[in-house]
């Protein structure tokens, strides 16, 4: 296989590890979401606990939705990096399909 090939191989697996990150990462996101909108329908008494190891542990709801919403701009700003490295990688991709079909013909 040529150098060009398996430059073509290496970066397309990329491309498919970063879309298969995209897609955990969208996952997390639409979980923390569904766990904001839960913080809404609870009452200020309403105990909440976070897991931790095997344990359950009762956690103030400020510092519970705050936990939530950090973990909602990480997610956010990984989604963000995680596409630009998506586009980058196919515009590799196209160059080195580009060149592959200029050797071919």
């Amino acid at each position: 296989m040529s150098d060009l090939g398996a430059q073509y191989q290496k970066v397309q697996g990329e491309l498919e590890d970063l879309i298969m990150n995209r897609q955990k990462l969208e996952t997390q996101l639409q979980e923390n979401k569904i766990v904001t909108e839960e913080f809404d329908t609870l009452k200020d008494e309403t105990p909440v606990y976070k897991l931790t190891g095997n344990v359950l542990l009762p956690v103030e709801h400020d510092e519970a939705r705050n936990n939530v919403e950090k973990r909602l701009e990480f997610i956010n700003a990984e989604i963000s990096r995680c596409e630009k490295n998506i586009k980058e990688r196919q515009t590799d991709l196209d160059k080195l399909r580009s060149e592959l079909m200029k050797q071919t013909k």
